[in-house]
């Protein structure tokens, strides 16, 4: 099986919820998807939010780490295996959606919209950046785009959204391959 074979997949037969949402992990990362798409985002951005949140796909029980404190470091496992595949233009937003969020819940609007299992995983996953932590990620090559994306990602838990389907992305996914 092929990689876009098996991301769809994936997409297909995973309905595990998204830790601690009423929307499952697919759901999830297709409405991220959705949003970079409704706001007129570069394709790569978009295939970003499509697959920014793979890591739970390949963890086991990211539930079971949430219940024992434990970070799963998702974005990384997600971007060490993507990575294979796509270009670093898609996983690098991916490799930093977390520390986008500590950078961003910094500012008290944005921790205030964080849904109560981010603000959770938040904790799990080393808390807000220092002033010194926040100005080397500001320096990162893709800065803006891991901002965008989590975003994106944080808007994307809607329940009751009529989503795309995943095949809808499979030419998004096959352009964005290395």
């Amino acid at each position: 099986m092929d990689i876009i074979e098996k991301i769809v997949s994936n997409f297909k037969n995973n309905k595990s919820l998204y830790i601690g949402e009423n929307v499952t992990i697919a759901e999830h990362m297709i409405q991220s998807a959705m949003m970079a798409e409704k706001s007129k985002s570069k394709d790569n951005l978009i295939c970003s939010c499509l697959l920014h949140d793979y890591g739970h796909f390949i963890l086991d029980d990211p539930d079971e780490l949430v219940r024992n404190n434990q970070d799963g470091r998702h974005e990384d496992i997600g971007y060490e295996y993507l990575k294979k595949f796509f270009k670093k233009e898609v996983v690098e937003p991916i490799k930093h959606h977390v520390i986008a969020k500590r950078y961003l819940a910094r500012d008290k609007k944005y921790y205030k919209r964080l849904s109560e299992a981010s603000v959770i995983s938040l904790k799990l996953q080393g808390g807000l950046l220092n002033s010194k932590e926040a100005k080397v990620f500001e320096k990162e090559e893709f800065f803006k785009d891991a901002i965008k994306l989590r975003k994106f990602d944080e808007a994307a838990k809607k329940t009751g959204v009529k989503i795309k389907d995943i095949i809808q992305y499979k030419d998004l996914l096959k352009a964005s391959l290395r």
